[in-house]
């Protein structure tokens, strides 16, 4: 392991907080020694869930259409969502299909995880694939959620990434990680 590249943190106080994240500022010594500060946003892991059905039309995917504020845009993406504060990642995964598509999986699989930008974010997004999908539910949005579900041909997704509406940098990543399953 390369000790010469670690930083130890020394301290860490909350200069933030709202309903979603919190902002740390943490101190840190160097390899050299040297103290100095960091800000880090403190959030909690989610997921992002590939649900993949065959249809007459060929393997398509389930996927939501939202306004994303950040971006002031509307975003076609994958579902996903916060898990709760002991939630387990597969049943946080499988509550936000369920509660976003109204969709329900017989099979959750996990593709992977990733920290979503480790230079200032402490969080992990676990990415799963959910398969062996039942009939649509009744949607069981937040009230603050406006989602509509549509199904699109898996390919139109991935031949469609870095353009309008495939705006959500994670979808990339999303669809690496099931690009690298289906060639298994």
């Amino acid at each position: 392991m390369n000790d010469n590249l670690i930083w130890n943190e020394e301290s860490r106080k909350t200069v933030f907080n709202c309903p979603i994240f919190s902002i740390s500022e943490r101190l840190c010594r160097s390899p050299e020694k040297t103290l100095k500060p960091f800000t880090v946003l403190d959030t909690l892991d989610w997921a992002i869930i590939i649900p993949a059905m065959e249809t007459e039309r060929g393997r398509e995917f389930v996927m939501v259409r939202q306004w994303r504020h950040g971006a002031g845009e509307l975003s076609l993406e994958f579902p996903g969502g916060v898990f709760g504060r002991d939630e387990e990642p597969a049943a946080g995964a499988a509550r936000e299909l369920r509660e976003e598509t109204g969709y329900i999986a017989g099979k959750i699989e996990k593709l992977g995880q990733f920290n979503p930008n480790p230079a200032i974010m402490s969080n992990r997004v676990h990415f799963f694939l959910a398969l062996d999908l039942q009939a649509p539910l009744e949607q069981e949005l937040d009230e603050d959620e406006y989602v509509e579900v549509e199904t699109v041909p898996w390919k139109d997704v991935l031949l469609g990434m870095g353009k309008p509406p495939y705006i959500h940098a994670l979808m990339g990543t999303a669809m690496s990680l099931y690009m690298a399953r289906i060639a298994e």
